[in-house]
């Protein structure tokens, strides 16, 4: 069994089809609750990672991470990538051009917390370079 189910309490998930063209190698999806907010257990595969983008809101809104396996990166729009290791959490804020997932030699699993907001949406944009990744410790 890969390191993403011996290591997550919440198991791998599902092929993310649904956001496939938003991400860079493969991601599974296993959504833990619609009630209230969305949380969603993502898992990366190693060197997979999501493209750049923005949660968008008129208020409120945004994102929260909850780093739970393996390792992984966030980057925020013109600021150096961060490493993100289990415990993690990362605040997310509603208009923040970002991008988030695994390392290069790591499964990388994250609960993603939508936080509520008013017109809430997301905005997807272009993927991660290859160059830009690849800098990456």
């Amino acid at each position: 069994m890969s390191e993403s189910c011996d290591t997550n309490v919440f198991g791998r998930g599902e092929e993310n089809t649904a956001y496939a063209k938003y991400f860079v190698g493969q991601s599974y999806l296993k959504i833990l609750s619609t009630e209230g907010v969305t949380v969603a257990n993502v898992t990366f595969e190693p060197k997979c990672r999501n493209n750049w983008h923005i949660h968008h809101a008129d208020k409120g809104g945004g994102q929260i991470l909850l780093c739970t396996a393996g390792r992984g990166w966030y980057q925020e729009w013109e600021k150096p990538a961060r490493a993100l290791k289990p415990g993690d959490v990362v605040n997310i804020p509603a208009g923040m051009k970002h991008w988030h997932g695994a390392a290069k030699d790591s499964w990388f699993t994250h609960l993603a917390v939508e936080v509520p907001g008013e017109n809430a949406s997301n905005e997807w944009l272009d993927p991660v370079s290859d160059d830009e990744y690849a800098a990456l410790d």
